[in-house]
């Protein structure tokens, strides 16, 4: 009696440990985590995360349940790589991420060779989605888009400008810095300056003295707030009066944290802030009784997790592959950036990028506005 009794409760165990197993779907999130860009990595956690929650409570993607797990790439190629493949050990079958090109790019191959699909809520260059993976999406636009927005922009405004063009020589930052050369040079515009710097670098008085030789009255940049916010500094410091110009990658307060006053002005390219949608005021204010503004890639992330969800209900399987072609060919889906479709690169069917403007808002903080 003891021991069937023992046998039971073993087996009873062993069905309870299975059942458990099968009944996680594991999403990995990727992203800087950690180091100079870890506020859009904590963008990218949070936005998942959330969107896991609210899904699992509405019942999970088709009756299993939703596990999060975290990647550290610390906007480096090599880190992603191996974040790439430790997903791959830990049974990870969608990844949300990364947040850099150049990082969401090498990737991606770990990711398609091993039946991973992956949508990234932030990497822009269009070469991801150009190589003809079955695995690529992203709920961003891309550079092209942006870059064209942004050198017309300057075409209009800025026709008879002395315009110097600054990259930091990464596949995101130099990417779209050439789109928006591209842009202006069509329209009509020639850059009096084009130059890069490495990620990193803090001193940028040699390239402002060279500017100001230059008569530079408008800067553009391609790259990341960290240095973004120096230059902007650096530029006041040393009584070079230019409009300042960039994209997707100075999208967080932070950049008015770096920068201080000389922020003010600043212009930027992004889509539609998705904060201003009155069908997320519920979703905004769970953010923020948590203690987290979901500023620009928060729902760009949640996003991406719900069409995870939506398209696997809608191919009626949490195979990847199924997914992946159930979104393409399936929506568009509800999300929280409105109703996305995907072509057959897997890029979005989106609004397109608009012209923000950095100043004070009504609290007395820096923050960015749309124009």
């Amino acid at each position: 009696m003891k021991k069937s009794l023992l046998s039971a409760v073993a087996l009873t165990a062993l069905v309870a440990f299975s059942g458990s197993a099968w009944a996680d779907i594991v999403i990995g999130v990727a992203g800087p985590i950690t180091g100079p860009n870890a506020a859009f990595g904590a963008q990218l956690q949070k936005g998942a995360e959330q969107a896991a929650a609210d899904i699992n409570a509405a019942g999970g993607i088709n009756g299993e349940q939703v596990k999060i797990v975290v990647g550290d790439d610390v906007s480096d190629p090599k880190q992603g790589i191996s974040v790439a493949n430790k997903f791959v050990a830990d049974g990870v079958k969608f990844v949300v991420g990364h947040f850099n090109s150049g990082v969401s790019i090498p990737a991606s191959e770990v990711y398609a060779e091993n039946g991973i699909m992956q949508i990234t809520p932030a990497s822009t260059n269009p070469q991801f989605t150009e190589r003809g993976l079955w695995n690529t999406f992203r709920t961003c636009g891309r550079d092209d888009q942006q870059g064209g927005v942004a050198g017309a922009y300057l075409a209009a405004n800025f026709k008879d400008a002395k315009v110097a063009i600054l990259h930091d020589k990464t596949p995101y930052g130099q990417g779209l810095a050439d789109e928006t050369k591209k842009a202006a040079n069509t329209a009509g515009v020639t850059e009096a300056m084009y130059e890069g710097v490495n990620v990193g670098d803090k001193d940028f008085s040699a390239l402002i003295a060279k500017m100001k030789d230059a008569g530079v009255t408008v800067v553009y940049w391609g790259g990341l707030h960290t240095e973004a916010g120096l230059i902007l500094r650096q530029l006041a410091d040393q009584g070079l009066d230019a409009t300042f110009m960039s994209g997707d990658g100075i999208v967080s307060n932070e950049l008015a944290s770096i920068a201080g006053d000389a922020v003010e002005g600043t212009l930027m390219t992004f889509s539609p802030d998705p904060r201003n949608d009155p069908n997320n005021k519920a979703l905004i204010e769970t953010f923020r009784a948590a203690g987290f503004e979901p500023e620009a890639y928060t729902l760009y992330s949640y996003a991406a997790t719900q069409v995870i969800a939506a398209a696997a209900a809608a191919a009626g399987s949490n195979d990847p592959q199924a997914v992946a072609e159930a979104a393409k060919a399936k929506g568009p889906f509800k999300t929280a950036l409105g109703d996305i479709g995907f072509d057959e690169k897997g890029d979005p069917k989106l609004p397109g990028y608009v012209i923000y403007e950095w100043k004070k808002g009504d609290d007395g903080k820096y923050t960015y506005f749309q124009m």
